[in-house]
């Protein structure tokens, strides 16, 4: 308990600050990018991943602890409302935590941040998996009621 509370406190620093959120939003997107495997998720996102990216990194910032970059620049985020228009199932949330498992693999933290860290991305990545699937289950149209 008393290692969580460390990285709860210090994640941001420990990662590297902005530079460490751009560093790991960088390595992830070109994990995601290079990943045959990962083209389903990959077709998810614009052609230039510049701006997603950078946004990514300022979102990081502000989620780790640090500066609210991201909030700053944009306003608040609304992670589910961002992923709507996208079928995100068991098989595509799995194979974001993939690249962001290898992303983190390829940072120089040291392992217990890399496990904290990939815990922590497993939070908003079930929260958008589940709400994705709770919208399949919302009726399309207006319902109609049965006669009887």
């Amino acid at each position: 308990m008393k290692e969580k509370a460390k990285y709860d406190k210090n994640a941001f620093e420990m990662l590297g600050g902005v530079e460490g959120a751009r560093a790991l939003a960088d390595c992830f997107y070109d994990t995601m990018a290079s990943m045959p495997e990962a083209q389903n998720i990959r077709a998810m996102h614009p052609n230039d991943l510049v701006p997603t990216c950078e946004k990514f990194a300022l979102f990081l910032c502000g989620w780790l602890g640090g500066p609210p970059l991201y909030k700053e620049k944009y306003g608040p985020l609304d992670l589910t409302g961002l992923h709507a228009l996208f079928k995100i199932g068991e098989a595509e949330k799995n194979m974001w935590l993939l690249c962001m498992e290898q992303a983190l693999e390829k940072q120089m933290i040291d392992d217990e941040l890399k496990n904290y860290l990939l815990e922590r991305f497993r939070i908003p990545a079930e929260k958008i998996h589940n709400w994705c699937q709770q919208q399949k289950l919302q009726p399309v149209g207006p319902t109609s009621q049965l006669k009887g």
